[in-house]
């Protein structure tokens, strides 16, 4: 009963925008839709927990005020619009590839999200400077050191651009985790529920101890980070971190 009188104050403001909406040109668009935090969220928790079984415990972990880097495994899609809702009212924003924006309805999809578009394989300076006003306006910027899905769960080798972020910022990092939505596509075959697992780790920051911050400090702070959520999952999901003895924390002051 809840859940329906939300709906009811929400449906009948967002449906007046929605048609309001379709008739803006592509510019108006742009500047005008903002996202609709209590039906967008409503709906994507309705779904997410239909669909799945999610353990959102430790998600009472992430801090309820101030800038955060969230830094998480990307396994595939879900995990993007279920943590946007169940961190709600937090403002999350996330970085995403640039060319989601060539499939309209994608693009639509991820500005709602209020996504931040970004250039892969370059210095993409807009995207670094809207990343940082995301964090200097207090908000949590919520990026996957991997670079892309892996689709099957296993981590991949950290890149290092979120070194850049964090250090510039000067914002904590705080560990995120999930598995089990690799097999969400042959459950949903199946007519099943997904187990949606969620871990969140100790909140620290990166300090470079006075060192120059070139390729190999970047890339041992990457490797630090990534070490941090490798402890969080399973042992089969560590694959590139699975080492036994990691290296020595030396970038990583925990608050």
């Amino acid at each position: 009963m809840k859940e329906l009188r939300e709906f009811t104050a929400t449906a009948w403001p967002f449906t007046v925008r929605l048609f309001s909406f379709k008739w803006m040109n592509t510019d108006e668009r742009r500047i005008r839709w903002k996202p609709l935090p209590s039906l967008t969220c409503w709906l994507i928790r309705l779904v997410t927990r239909l669909l799945c079984r999610i353990e959102l415990d430790s998600l009472a972990q992430v801090p309820v005020q101030g800038p955060l880097v969230l830094v998480s495994n990307h396994i595939g899609s879900l995990e993007v619009p279920l943590f946007y809702a169940h961190l709600q009212p937090r403002r999350l924003f996330g970085l995403a590839k640039i060319e989601t924006w060539d499939n309209r309805f994608m693009g639509w999809l991820f500005d709602l999200f209020e996504a931040i578009p970004i250039r892969r394989g370059e210095a993409d300076m807009e995207a670094v400077r809207r990343s940082l006003t995301v964090l200097a306006d207090g908000n949590i910027l919520a990026i996957a050191p991997e670079g892309t899905r892996s689709r099957h769960g296993k981590l991949l080798r950290g890149q290092p651009g979120v070194v850049t972020l964090a250090l510039r910022s000067g914002a904590p990092v705080l560990p995120i985790v999930h598995w089990g939505v690799e097999k969400f596509g042959e459950n949903l075959k199946h007519l099943r529920r997904t187990d949606f697992h969620i871990r969140v780790g100790k909140p620290f920051y990166l300090d470079a101890r006075g060192e120059r911050v070139g390729g190999e400090v970047r890339r041992a702070m990457v490797d630090e980070i990534m070490y941090q959520i490798a402890a969080l999952m399973p042992e089969e999901y560590r694959s590139e971190y699975v080492d036994c003895n990691p290296p020595p924390q030396k970038y990583l002051r925990f608050a």
